[in-house]
C-alpha cells in the first residue's frame, strides 16, 4: 500500500495549494496571490515542474525560490520529484503586478500603509554614531516580531547598506522600485543608485525628489514601522523628509558632551516645526564597556531629555563590538547578542515598540 502511495500521480490542487505558502522573498507576498506560477505540469510518475515567471532576468533571489518550491511542493502526497524554471513577465503583466501592489493607491501618494509608524533617527551634528544605532534599531525591532523596513535618508553620508551588509540593487518593476532585503528587513538608499563610492553633488531640489520618488515609487509593502536615518543638522533633507512624512516619531541621539547634546536640540526643535512628534532622547557613546569610563563625558542625554520635555529612552555605551560589527556587514545581535551593547539596544527596542501612538491613518499624497 505505502508502495502504491509513493508512485500515485500527485493532485494538482494539492500543488497549486502548496505553492501558496511560497512567499516572494522581497515582495513578501505569495506567488500565487501575485500571479507568478506560469504553468504547473504533473507527470504520472510523480514528477512535477513548476515555472515562476520573476520580474526581472536574474533575480539575486532565486535560491530563496527554489528552496521553497522544492520544500513546499516535495512535501505533497504522490510527489517524487521537483523541477523549477524560470520565465520573465510581460510589460502587461507587470504593468497588472504594480496596480495590484498598489492596491488602488495614486502612483504619487506616499506607498507607506496608513497602518505603518514612521521614526526618523535624528541627530544635531555628525559623528554621534546615529546611524550604527539605527541599523541596530532596525534589526532590533524586527527581532521582535516587527516588520520593518529602513530608509537611508542620510543621502551625503549613506552607510546604511555597508552596515547591514546588503549589496543587491533594487529592481524597477513597471514605475514601481522593489527594494532589496536582508532576512525580513527591506531598506532603500541612495547609495544603490550610485556608481562604487561616487559623493552625492546635488542640490536641493534634486535630493527632495529623490527622497520624493523612494516614499511613493518604492514598494514598501505592509510595514509595521519605517527606521529613516536622518542626516545630521537642519539642513535640506531633514527639511524634505519633514515635509513628506509629517506626522513621523522623532528620535533624537546626542553624546554626552555638551557640544554635542546643545546642538541635538536644534534636531529636535526642527522636528517640532515639521509636525513630528518627539518620542525621546538616546544617549549614544555613554561610557566605555569593561572600564564604566565616561570617555566623552557625562549627562548630555539626560539634559537633552529635560530641555525637550521627553522621556530618555536609553544609554548605549561605546562598544568596539559596535564598529566591528558594522564593518563585517552585521547587526550586533548576530556577531555578539551577548554584549553589553546589544544588551542596550534590545532594551531601546523594546521601549521604542512599546511607546508605539499615531501612525498615518490615511494614504498621504506626496507634499511639493
Amino acid at each position: 500500500m505505502l508502495g502504491y502511495a509513493r508512485h500515485m500521480r500527485p493532485d494538482r490542487d494539492a500543488i497549486l495549494k502548496a505553492l501558496e505558502q511560497v512567499i516572494d522573498p522581497e515582495l513578501k507576498r505569495p506567488v500565487t496571490e501575485l500571479d507568478m506560477v506560469r504553468d504547473v505540469l504533473v507527470g504520472e510518475d510523480g514528477r512535477v515542474s513548476v515555472t515562476i515567471a520573476l520580474t526581472v532576468v536574474g533575480c539575486p533571489l532565486r535560491s530563496a525560490f527554489e528552496e521553497q518550491v522544492t520544500r513546499f511542493v516535495g512535501a505533497v502526497e504522490g510527489v517524487t520529484a521537483v523541477r523549477l524554471g524560470f520565465d520573465v513577465m510581460s510589460p502587461e503583466e507587470k504593468a497588472a503586478l504594480v496596480s495590484r501592489l498598489r492596491g488602488g493607491r495614486e502612483e504619487k501618494a506616499i506607498s507607506l500603509s496608513p497602518t505603518t509608524r514612521v521614526v526618523v533617527v535624528a541627530s544635531g551634528k555628525g559623528g554621534v554614531g546615529k546611524s550604527t544605532l539605527t541599523a541596530n534599531l532596525a534589526f532590533a525591532l524586527s527581532e521582535l516580531g516587527e516588520r520593518v523596513g529602513v530608509l537611508d535618508g542620510d543621502v551625503y553620508g549613506h552607510s546604511i547598506p555597508h552596515m547591514l551588509g546588503i549589496h543587491q540593487k533594487p529592481i524597477a518593476v513597471d514605475q514601481m522600485i522593489v527594494p532589496p532585503v536582508r532576512g525580513d528587513l527591506k531598506l532603500m538608499s541612495i547609495g544603490f543608485f550610485l556608481d562604487d563610492n561616487a559623493p552625492i553633488m546635488w542640490r536641493g531640489p534634486m535630493l527632495h525628489k529623490a527622497l520624493e520618488q523612494f516614499l511613493s515609487d518604492v514598494h514598501w509593502g505592509e510595514l509595521d514601522t519605517l527606521v529613516v536615518d536622518m542626516p545630521p543638522g537642519t539642513g535640506d533633507v531633514p527639511m524634505s523628509l519633514g515635509q513628506l512624512l509629517p506626522r513621523a516619531e522623532a528620535l533624537v541621539v546626542t553624546t554626552p558632551q555638551p557640544a554635542a547634546q546643545q546642538v541635538a536640540v536644534r534636531a529636535a526643535q526642527m522636528a517640532v516645526k515639521t509636525g513630528m512628534r518627539v518620542i525621546g532622547a538616546v544617549e549614544n557613546m555613554s561610557y566605555l564597556v569593561g572600564t564604566g569610563q565616561e570617555i566623552f563625558g557625562a549627562g548630555g542625554g539626560q539634559r537633552l531629555a529635560q530641555e525637550i520635555g521627553v522621556p530618555l529612552l536609553g544609554k548605549i555605551p561605546l562598544d568596539p563590538v559596535l564598529r566591528e560589527s558594522a564593518d563585517e556587514g552585521l547587526s550586533v545581535f548576530e556577531s555578539a547578542p551577548d554584549s553589553e551593547s546589544a544588551r542596550a539596544l534590545a532594551a531601546l527596542a523594546e521601549v521604542v515598540a512599546a511607546s508605539r501612538a499615531g501612525t498615518i491613518r490615511k494614504p498621504l499624497a506626496v507634499l511639493g
